[in-house]
């Protein structure tokens, strides 16, 4: 399917093109809506002849993976890629506002706070892009885009690069903008993070004064500028700008890329610290260029493709109070000469020097892309080559190796584990070739989670592979407590320090992120029931409860009992479930019976002998065989003086 007009198609059955919102050379740009998450994305459909190359295709979903990981708040979010019938798309964030080159044109010139507000935020967002080797390769207002609320956020982050490599024939899309280019890619190709700052110098450079620094009827003129000429200082253009400015914008675009700053990072800093000196009229101060009245703004879009050429991006706004054709702002409108004599004086020189142009720069154009640093080479093949020799091999293929770090699970550090481009693949020389260097593999400190709740230990082992939770009775440690960390399987490390399972190394100690652990974590106490022990020896009582993993202990003292013998138990402090392992269990033992003496009551009267053997404990049987004649006891059935067990029965005879 082509990319025509496609108002109200849905794209790869989730997003609903709504209308067309820009179009350019490479690309025409749509609001859509995503239906599978309900809200409004920017889709930007690449023009179909650019999937016939299969550089393009390649480069195309490695710039938009990288981009997609950026994440910062001061570039548009990529959010997702694919294959439309026989172009690519790309899925974006929709910034719901304007460019700078809008904000430019009906401005004029912005203030210089403002200014170094916008250039702050860009560079706070190459910074995070140029730590990840990601270069722009395209900055120019047209890919700033303004929020509602004012927060630049810079769009196409890697796009550029992709298009360039694929349509390298054409000048203007291999070299970029010509009016933000970097004078070593005019020399040589080469792109790195200070093009970038170099961009973003000549666009401040613009906010400032309402103008681009240089100015020529063709772009090799432009781009000779560049070259050969340092960016003039903007207090030129604006009386009373303090030096500072001045000094910044030179070191942003020192023509020297040694001596510029060199990326993100540092010209950030470099910013704030400029922002820090100037007074708050310093910060107010505006070049006196008049915008673009809203009542000269065009009422219907322009033709995109000769607005912006082959490769702009113009916006296709119709409301007539935003509309985008404007004159150039700083470049006041001149009536053409009407005297026929002038025009007849003045075609001869012109036409002399167009012809120099034109064969100047074409001879360089041919020595550019034939014989000089446009010419193609090969990406050699340098997987697994330690950097010093794979650098070494990229740059005697005239290339630029750009060191690129991260980890990996299997190969060493130092060595190459693939290049971007690919090896070999075709590409313009002095062209920038990242080599993905192995930092080995990612190793975290090994943290002291003993004692522990299991959720704190698996929070702390999280940036590790998978942790087994294995649960153990305790005596000690309460439920959820982690009781102890063993490594549960060999962890390979490429560069030799192998981790073999068992034992955890010492806290804090590196090791790699793929290691796996077993997790013994505490299940309370074990609940164990008690047995009933009682009428049992007391030996044998207290082994059947050690059986049971119960102590069992015997009571201070122990209790007479008239049945059980000596040594038997009694009681228990506690039978069946309710007990936990290692409780104490207490037994009541048996002294076995009481014994009492028995006292001598013959020749007692029957009272006083009943009473004599009661008091002694006895119980007492009173047998009258004779009647009674004396009533005094003749004899009794326990002799006295022997022990006998309390309440033994004793027989008395009553005469």
């Amino acid at each position: 399917m082509g990319t025509g007009e496609i108002e109200g198609t849905v794209i790869d059955g989730r997003y609903e093109v709504l209308e067309r919102i820009a179009r350019g050379g490479m690309a025409t740009v749509y609001l859509a809506h995503d239906r599978r998450l309900d809200r409004d994305v920017a889709v930007k459909v690449m023009h179909p002849h650019l999937a016939e190359s299969e550089a393009f295709i390649a480069r195309f979903r490695r710039e938009a993976r990288a981009a997609a990981r950026l994440g910062h708040p001061n570039a548009v979010a990529v959010f997702d890629q694919g294959l439309w019938g026989e172009a690519f798309y790309l899925t974006m964030e929709y910034v719901d506002g304007e460019d700078l080159r809008d904000t430019l044109r009906r401005e004029g010139a912005l203030p210089v706070g403002e200014s170094l507000d916008i250039v702050e935020q860009l560079l706070d967002a190459l910074g995070a892009a140029h730590r990840r080797g990601l270069i722009h390769r395209d900055i120019k207002p047209e890919n700033v885009l303004r929020a509602t609320d004012g927060t630049p956020k810079l769009a196409d982050f890697g796009l550029a690069r992709a298009v360039s490599d694929a349509t390298a024939a054409s000048t203007g899309t291999v070299l970029g903008t010509v009016a933000y280019l970097a004078p070593e890619l005019v020399t040589s190709g080469s792109a790195s993070a200070a093009s970038d700052i170099y961009a973003v110098g000549v666009m401040l450079f613009e906010m400032l004064t309402g103008r681009q620094p240089f100015a020529g009827e063709m772009p090799i003129n432009v781009a000779f500028q560049h070259v050969t000429s340092s960016v003039p200082p903007a207090s030129e253009s604006i009386p009373g700008l303090p030096r500072e400015i001045d000094d910044l914008i030179g070191a942003l675009t020192a023509r020297d890329p040694d001596d510029r700053l060199r990326d993100g990072d540092e010209a950030l800093a470099a910013v704030r610290r400029t922002r820090d000196l100037l007074s708050a009229e310093s910060a107010a101060l505006r070049a006196d260029v008049p915008g673009v009245p809203e009542a000269q703004l065009p009422t219907t879009s322009p033709d995109p493709e000769v607005a912006n050429g082959p490769n702009g991006t113009t916006p296709l706004w119709v409301k007539p109070s935003t509309g985008t054709a404007a004159i150039p702002i700083g470049v006041p409108q001149e009536i053409a000469p009407t005297s026929v004599q002038r025009h007849r004086r003045r075609w001869v020189p012109l036409l002399l020097a167009l012809v120099f142009t034109l064969v100047l720069g074409g001879g360089a154009a041919a020595y550019y892309y034939l014989a000089g640093p446009g010419a193609f080479t090969t990406v050699p093949s340098v997987r697994g080559m330690e950097w010093e020799k794979a650098a070494d091999a990229v740059a005697d293929w005239d290339l630029v190796p750009i060191r690129v770090e991260e980890f990996s699970d299997t190969s060493p550090s130092g060595t190459v584990l693939r290049t971007d481009p690919d090896s070999d693949e075709s590409v313009r020389k002095n062209t920038d070739v990242q080599l993905y260097v192995s930092q080995g593999i990612e190793k975290f400190p090994f943290p002291d989670v003993v004692g522990q709740s299991q959720e704190e230990a698996l929070a702390a082992l999280e940036n590790f592979g998978e942790t087994a939770v294995i649960e153990k009775f305790s005596q000690s440690a309460p439920a959820g407590e982690v009781l102890a960390i063993a490594v549960a399987a060999n962890v390979f490390d490429p560069d030799g320090d192998s981790l073999t399972a068992g034992d955890p190394p010492a806290v804090d100690t590196l090791i790699p992120h793929t290691t796996t652990f077993e997790l013994v974590v505490s299940k309370g106490k074990e609940p164990v029931p008690t047995p009933d022990v009682t009428e049992k020896t007391v030996e044998d009582a207290l082994a059947e409860l050690e059986d049971a993993g119960l102590t069992g202990v015997e009571a201070d003292e122990r209790e007479y009992h008239d049945t059980l013998p000596e040594g038997s138990v009694i009681a228990q402090s506690h039978v069946g479930d309710g007990t936990y392992r290692g409780d104490t269990i207490t037994l009541t033992v048996s002294k076995g019976p009481e014994l009492v003496e028995v006292p001598r009551v013959i020749w007692m009267n029957e009272a006083k002998a009943v009473e004599a053997l009661r008091g002694a404990g006895l119980d007492v049987k009173v047998n009258k065989p004779f009647g009674v004649i004396l009533n005094t006891v003749r004899t009794q059935s326990e002799a006295a003086g022997t022990w006998v067990k309390k309440g033994t029965v004793v027989e008395i005879e009553i005469v």
